[in-house]
């Protein structure tokens, strides 16, 4: 494995998905903390519309914690955390119907 320090700013552009393979969104920044000198987030756009839809249609991004990351890569990989923002409302719709 390679060992080489890399820059961080080669994480900007890069694609995240779940762990399960779906596409949340696109890498456009970086939330930091400076004092420790470490990346505490990933700020996305570009976002997966099922899974974000308000925010994808008012052209917002989100921020998910670095904590998260599974996997960097040529993709980056989160937990599946994210897939499960939208459960409640495929749940609720079942019980109205």
């Amino acid at each position: 494995m390679d060992d080489t320090p890399q820059e961080i700013t080669s994480l900007v552009g890069r694609e995240v998905y779940s762990n399960n393979g779906i596409f949340v969104g696109e890498v456009e920044d970086l939330q930091l903390n400076v004092d420790g000198q470490a990346v505490t987030g990933l700020a996305l756009g570009n976002l997966n519309s099922e899974l974000f839809a308000d925010e994808a249609r008012g052209g917002q991004g989100v921020i998910v914690p670095y904590r998260w990351v599974r996997a960097v890569g040529d993709v980056i990989l989160i937990n599946d955390v994210v897939e499960r923002v939208r459960e409640p409302d495929e749940e609720e719709n079942e019980l109205v119907a």
